[in-house]
């Protein structure tokens, strides 16, 4: 018998299961462990390659679901994610707990994980809002998995309500340089989770960089939440952070108004269209927030 190398599960291996599993030839038999997860999630490429050409079947998945596929991406096993998909792997297999290759590739923040997976039509849309690989992304702070997802067209402003948008999950975990791509990209920056703007989640961490960033884009720091507290409100008394929300209750700027005014205009593609407009460098950069 063989434990798993999952820490979360108890599941068992045994040799006469994989027999039977062999034996029986079905995509559909359920195994708790087989030899093809164990090469998948270790990156055992020749291995894995060795059990697939004595017909081991690439969709064999355990109780949970869990396909060698999703142990790859979960691993960041670019090559063994290729191999497996060459040869038949679901591409957008669903564990029991919602889970795609997709998810598990925004997991480990393997880039080359995800744009392979993008390549043979994996669903940008979660199955289910327990699991959505933007989010994900967003909140381990793997910005190179924002940018390849926003890039192909991913809902940024998703708003789920126990999480809330990739924006406000950011910000909450203090990614700031998720928050920064996806603000680029044309995030909504006052969306969050329910009242709760993503100023107000940066406030509690004390997050100068991010109340910064976030209110540079055109946050409302006026905004209430469910208990009608202002962001500013939710900084400790004694904070430096209170101080820089002081300064920035004025009016903004004309120049401001008009920076947000014109991003607001090219919506979701704003980065890349603004740096295709035909104006002077320092313009575009002042408009990139460069």
């Amino acid at each position: 018998i063989k434990n798993t190398p999952r820490a979360n599960s108890s599941c068992f291996f045994t040799p006469s299961l994989w027999l039977l599993q062999e034996k029986l030839g079905s995509s559909n038999f359920v195994s708790d462990w087989s030899p093809l997860h164990d090469a998948s999630i270790h990156g055992r490429l020749l291995t894995l390659k060795k059990l697939i050409s004595q017909g081991s079947d690439v969709n064999l998945v355990t109780t949970d679901q869990v396909s060698p596929l999703h142990e790859a991406c979960l691993g960041g096993h670019a090559a063994c994610a290729s191999v497996l998909l060459k040869h038949g792997a679901k591409v957008n297999g669903v564990t029991v707990d919602w889970h795609t290759p997709l998810f598990s590739a925004c997991v480990s923040g393997s880039v080359a994980c995800l744009n392979l997976l993008l390549q043979h039509g994996a669903s940008l849309h979660p199955p289910c809002d327990v699991a959505s690989p933007i989010h994900e992304a967003a909140k381990r702070g793997h910005v190179q998995c924002v940018e390849i997802l926003a890039s192909h067209g991913v809902n940024i402003d998703h708003n789920i309500k126990h999480l809330g948008t990739p924006l406000y999950v950011a910000c909450e975990n203090q990614q700031v340089n998720c928050a920064r791509k996806l603000l680029e990209s044309g995030a909504n920056v006052n969306s969050g989770k329910g009242l709760e703007s993503p100023l107000h989640a940066a406030a509690r961490s004390c997050s100068a960089e991010l109340v910064t960033l976030l209110i540079d884009f055109g946050a409302d720091i006026w905004a209430k939440n469910a208990k009608s507290k202002r962001p500013m409100e939710l900084v400790p008394p004694a904070s430096p952070l209170g101080r820089l929300f002081l300064q920035k209750e004025g009016p903004l700027s004309l120049m401001h108004l008009c920076r947000l005014s014109i991003r607001r205009c090219f919506g979701h593609k704003q980065h890349q269209k603004i740096t295709g407009l035909l104006l002077p460098d320092e313009l575009k950069r002042f408009l990139l927030h460069v």
